[in-house]
């Protein structure tokens, strides 16, 4: 049986992205330079495009959006349709499908490996817990953790889901978003109290992030433990919403601590959210 992915013309075609000059070996026998599938970058074009276009579009808005012909355009929806990565709605516009989530989970929970070369130097320098969570449903997703060496110390799962209104990374991330999205999200999850100190109104905690915004980093001071504060910053150019955060005790996490260590995680985020970047 014929495989889904092939095309019988020149879009199937594996290409280097220029061809060879006269008298030139032909780049697709070179090592130094990897050969790549045209067909396969096009279907990403169109999912680009879709996430681009809000999450969903019509078949003329990815011709526009990609540049590439109708027949192209439907023969490639028609495959990513087939496999779950796209689907069509009841208008005949075409949305991101079902089956990209647990791909996006998973890319973004490695991610999280990525960046534990710089919490260990975090915690090599503050002496306390360091975790990076991402958004992921409405909801914050710890991705990685590296534990402070001292006997008190914080722990949180991999894995484990918080609300965002009452953590430091979910404010951290909140604090980039427009008002109108905050209230989205909260709405969806609600503003439960986890502790008497725990925000539970949305005009409360969007008073709270032009403040967290301008300052660059948000604190979570016992509202999801009692005796535990943390802060945390955002992630730059990382791949979704991310933060880094510090945790300890109150006793040890007070203002003289977070006064020196806030410098310190910006440097760290950043180098985080360049190694991301850099893919």
């Amino acid at each position: 049986m014929e495989d889904e992915f092939h095309i019988a013309d020149s879009e199937s075609s594996v290409t280097t992205g220029r061809p060879a000059p006269a008298g030139e070996e032909p780049s697709s026998t070179k090592r130094s330079e990897p050969q790549r599938v045209q067909v396969v970058e096009r279907a990403f074009d169109l999912l680009n495009a879709l996430v681009a276009l809000g999450g969903s579009g019509s078949a003329g808005q990815l011709k526009a959006e990609t540049g590439l012909a109708g027949p192209t355009v439907h023969r490639i929806l028609h495959t990513l349709i087939s496999r779950g990565l796209v689907h069509q709605l009841p208008d005949r516009s075409y949305a991101l499908g079902a089956n990209l989530v647990p791909l996006g989970e998973a890319a973004t929970r490695q991610m999280g490996g990525l960046a534990v070369p710089q919490m260990q130097s975090l915690v090599g320098e503050l002496g306390e817990s360091v975790n990076m969570a991402a958004m992921e449903s409405e909801m914050v997703v710890y991705i990685a953790q590296v534990p402070s060496p001292q006997s008190m110390r914080m722990f949180t799962e991999v894995g484990r889901r918080a609300p965002m209104h009452s953590t430091a990374v979910g404010k951290a991330m909140l604090c980039t978003m427009d008002p109108s999205r905050v209230r989205e999200v909260v709405a969806s999850t609600g503003m439960p109290a986890r502790t008497a100190k725990t925000l539970t109104r949305p005009e409360s905690l969007l008073e709270q992030l032009p403040v967290i915004a301008q300052q660059g980093y948000a604190l979570d001071d016992e509202e999801q433990e009692l005796g535990v504060r943390c802060l945390a910053v955002p992630v730059p150019q990382g791949p979704t919403r991310m933060a880094l955060s510090v945790s300890g005790p109150t006793a040890r996490v007070d203002d003289a601590f977070v006064r020196h260590a806030v410098p310190l995680m910006k440097r760290i985020a950043a180098e985080i959210g360049r190694k991301f970047s850099r893919g």
